[in-house]
């Protein structure tokens, strides 16, 4: 069995990955999130073990030191971390994995002998519009919509690092370009646009 793709998805906070993935994990066959862990508090409306894995801070320490994470960071004054056998585990069964992580954990995936995978960074039309996105949210205090705006320029400034670089203004034609990209991905791999390999014409 052909093994599935690792998609690293990155954006700064405010950019709209969430709702944009939401939409792409809607249009796609085999393709699956890799639902993260973290110790900050769910906002309305997440679920524990579908949007994150929320447990506390001593629970996420025992998991590095049991060497149990793909890749971790500290983002925002809270641990982020993705399990490395979770991944590794969809991955062989050929199911292509979509990694919402951090800069921070991007680079630490971009640098490991375990797997590789294709960096796609999601950017705002501007930082004016972030702003207008955070605000927007109604759940961030002044104090932290500024730590977020000064965090999504030097977030940006990593851009030039990744594989693929989308404007998130107009979503619906956003979520067309994502999609595309798995395609043309699944296609460099001699695969269907659904993810199955493709058999019987080359052999």
């Amino acid at each position: 069995m052909i093994e599935g793709r690792l998609f690293v998805i990155s954006a700064p906070s405010g950019a709209g990955k969430t709702t944009l993935l939401k939409k792409v994990m809607a249009r796609m066959e085999g393709l699956s999130f890799s639902v993260s862990h973290t110790t900050r508090e769910p906002r309305p409306g997440e679920e524990d073990g579908v949007d994150y894995h929320f447990i506390s801070p001593p629970e996420f320490l025992g998991m590095v030191e049991k060497g149990l994470f793909l890749e971790h960071a500290e983002v925002h004054g809270n641990y982020y971390g993705t399990s490395q056998e979770s991944v590794l585990a969809q991955l062989r069964e050929g199911t292509d994995v979509v990694l919402d992580i951090d800069v921070q954990g991007a680079s630490i995936v971009r640098k490991s002998d375990v797997l590789s995978g294709v960096h796609i960074f999601i950017a705002p039309p501007c930082l004016a519009e972030l702003e207008r996105r955070l605000r927007g949210r109604d759940t961030e205090s002044e104090e932290h919509v500024a730590v977020r705006l000064k965090n999504a320029v030097n977030e940006l400034q990593s851009a030039c690092r990744y594989d693929y670089l989308i404007v998130n203004d107009q979503l619906d034609e956003t979520v067309d370009l994502l999609v595309a990209i798995v395609w043309a991905e699944r296609a460099r791999l001699h695969r269907l646009p659904s993810g199955k390999p493709i058999v019987g014409i080359t052999e």
